[in-house]
């Protein structure tokens, strides 16, 4: 048995969380991932997991193992990838971490056609709110939302993004139109508590230097798409991504408000760490999602 394939269990393992979750995961007996890691502890001479009946957690030599371990995996992937490529064979499993908002807009559908078109590529799609940790966590790339700050990551804007403040009709007739960001401090307010600043909205001040107003109202929650309906039922302003405001703004059952006062600069990025070699999985993908905006934003 080679060192390589004692790895990959240790990572599948690792990944998910226990042998029981990486055997169902991957296909195979959980028996013979715990003999592959045992093997590898054996060969290192070094505990990696932590085992008993209830708990599962890796040792400081894991810690370490596993952040060298799956750069060395990633990049003799790569190097499989290019070969792949040469010959017009793209194939493999993309671990992508994407935002529940982006997956449950319309622009999600991006997902789908990617996965109708390449049927040999498996897109491990994890949604989750936070920015997670590329490397340290073993994705290939993530869809972010935002205005993207200065990291160590490479980033490539796939579609332009704003936000909009948004009221109902009624909300509006019944509390009046806030002419300054300082008026929403005194009216019910929708917070979407993904968002960074929580209560404390961003806008442009009267001087177009940047202000924060803090807010409150009668609903907290971590969706967009909750605040959206929340803000259709009258219950509050919110601040909505464009993409997920669009539907109920073309009714009229939103309207937006203080679009002059609203910061902007966002974007919707793929970000991927630097690497010597760029998966053509991932290149291919990324590449699909700028061409898949590109034709929407024509359309």
């Amino acid at each position: 048995m080679d060192t390589l394939t004692r790895m990959r269990a240790f990572i599948d393992v690792v990944e998910a969380e226990g042998f029981s979750a990486a055997a169902r995961k991957i296909g195979r007996s959980k028996a013979l991932l715990s003999k592959y890691v045992r093997e590898l502890e054996d060969e290192l001479g070094a505990l990696l997991l932590n085992r008993t009946t209830r708990q599962f957690s890796m040792t400081e030599a894991g810690h370490t193992y596993y952040r060298r371990a799956s750069e060395i995996v990633r990049e003799v992937d790569s190097l499989a990838d290019a070969v792949r490529e040469s010959s017009g064979d793209v194939r493999g499993r993309i671990k992508l971490s994407a935002p529940r908002t982006f997956a449950d807009a319309p622009i999600g559908q991006s997902l789908i056609d990617f996965a109708k078109q390449y049927p040999d590529i498996v897109l491990d799609i994890q949604l989750d709110d936070r920015f997670v940790d590329l490397v340290e966590e073993g994705f290939d790339l993530a869809v972010r939302i935002s205005r993207l700050e200065n990291s160590s990551l490479i980033a490539r804007r796939l579609a332009p993004f704003s936000i909009k403040l948004c009221a109902s009709p009624e909300l509006i007739a019944k509390h009046g139109m806030p002419t300054r960001p300082q008026d929403l401090g005194r009216m019910p307010c929708i917070v979407d508590t993904n968002g960074r600043g929580l209560n404390n909205w961003p806008f442009k001040g009267d001087n177009g230097d940047p202000v924060s107003v803090a807010v409150s109202g009668p609903i907290e929650v971590n969706s967009p798409m909750a605040a959206r309906a929340a803000a259709v039922a009258a219950l509050g302003f919110s601040i909505l991504p464009d993409f997920i405001a669009a539907p109920d703004l073309e009714s009229g059952r939103l309207v937006t408000v203080l679009d002059d006062r609203i910061l902007s600069g966002g974007g919707i990025f793929a970000v991927y760490p630097h690497r010597r070699y760029l998966p053509a999985k991932v290149r291919v993908f990324v590449d699909f999602l700028v061409q898949w905006f590109k034709t929407r934003e024509a359309a």
